[in-house]
């Protein structure tokens, strides 16, 4: 390292290897074999993460580098994700299938790379540099929360339900704050990233928009809201669900939240089974159940525009990754609007679509957000296992309708 370094170059070397070790230390509970596993075309196995997020800094950081020689030109196939422009890719139902190259090798090749990436921040002065490698630090944090999500789900379907860690102590239940809506703001606001610090291009550029008069919950939905949904047949009732998540309930046979137990009574958690806390905010549903329910009583969900407006100004904090209990937590005191971060991912009733004067970042970067601009619905607000420094108040989640194999709730909203 030069005396003439910038500061900003020495603390991105040290972000660096911050938010790498941090994914490695997420793996530290699992074999080799459960890092093998995809249980479902959706999921990636913990290996392929591990792999995948050292390509995107080899191809977009080394690789700019017209000198720089691959670790394995056959990897770029292996471990490509979704950049068409890069090249083709391994199809993503079959990632699970790569027992070749070994956990070892991949180990390796992180290893490799961190020191090449860490060996350029200290030599060059150069703020694209630093830009990239920021994305890619960005793109791994969500990575980070993918592994869980995953993990969890491929242990969820293991008769012997794993638990990925051992339980911790938790602090016994309290009388959960009461439901109830609070005031929204009215007329033009804005919305966007304000242009400082880090942000995706999906978060820009930031534009007007109109708030209806709104109200927003003060907290999340609970387990025991949800329960009485399911018991008083919300499952059985087909006005309340949207065409099309009236007809994946059907054909997939959803009868309550993927992770509950027939037994309404417990949940598989990445603590393995334990019984289902009626406070703590209901989680892992698709947006088709946050919608129903939210009809059922007698509610709406927010648009993004009116969840973002609330978060302007507050604080990231909550129940994060950061934390280390992977699992939402109750409300428990507080005034004013509750659980804006952390816990659990909030459906909106947004799609996910471009804002007005959009711009994707150049090139084979230009993949990575704008092209999911179709049939999906926008997430606010993080969950239990996304990083603190990941989030703030612009950022856009993104899944289709009827995934719920993530940390996803809702909180209600109504119109006024």
């Amino acid at each position: 390292m030069t005396a003439r370094e910038p500061a900003v170059q020495v603390g991105v070397a040290s972000r660096f290897r911050q938010v790498r070790q941090q994914t490695l230390a997420l793996c530290a509970s699992l074999s080799a074999e459960d890092m093998q596993l995809q249980a479902m075309p959706d999921a990636s196995p913990t290996k392929w993460h591990l792999a995948h997020t050292t390509w995107f800094f080899e191809q977009f950081v080394l690789g700019r580098d017209p000198t720089y020689q691959p670790r394995d030109r056959a990897w770029n196939y292996l471990f490509n994700s979704y950049y068409q422009s890069v090249g083709p890719m391994h199809a993503r139902p079959r990632r699970g299938m790569l027992s070749r190259p070994a956990l070892d090798e991949v180990r390796d090749y992180r290893r490799r790379i961190d020191d090449a990436v860490v060996v350029l921040l200290e030599r060059e002065d150069d703020a694209e540099l630093v830009a990239l490698v920021e994305l890619g630090l960005q793109h791994e944090q969500q990575h980070q929360e993918l592994l869980l999500t995953d993990i969890k789900y491929a242990f969820w379907c293991n008769p012997l339900k794993p638990a990925y860690r051992a339980p911790i102590a938790l602090p016994a239940q309290s009388k959960i704050v009461p439901l109830r809506f609070v005031d929204g703001g009215e007329g033009i606001a804005e919305i966007g990233h304000r242009g400082e610090g880090f942000a995706f291009d999906n978060e820009t550029p930031r534009h007007r928009v109109l708030l209806h008069p709104h109200a927003l919950a003060n907290r999340l939905v609970s387990n025991a809201e949800y329960l009485a949904f399911v018991q008083e047949g919300g499952y059985r009732e087909p006005g309340l669900w949207l065409s099309d998540g009236w007809a994946t309930v059907q054909r997939e046979g959803w009868q309550h939240p993927i992770y509950w137990q027939d037994d309404l009574a417990r949940e598989f958690t990445l603590a393995g089974v334990r019984g289902l806390d009626p406070s703590e905010p209901v989680c892992h549903l698709s947006y088709y159940e946050a919608d129903a329910f939210a009809r059922w009583a007698g509610a709406r969900l927010p648009t993004e525009a009116e969840w973002e407006s609330a978060a302007h100004g507050v604080a990231v904090g909550g129940n994060l990754q950061d934390d280390g209990r992977y699992q939402p937590q109750a409300a428990s005191a507080g005034d004013g609007l509750l659980q804006l971060y952390g816990d659990a991912w909030e459906w909106t009733a947004s799609p996910y679509v471009s804002y007005p004067g959009f711009h994707p970042l150049p090139g084979a970067l230009g993949e990575y957000n704008g092209k999911f601009m179709c049939g999906q619905q926008v997430l606010r607000g993080g969950s239990c296992v996304t990083p603190r420094d990941h989030l703030r108040a612009s950022y856009r989640n993104f899944f289709p309708p009827h995934a719920r194999w993530q940390f996803a709730g809702l909180r209600l909203g109504q119109d006024r």
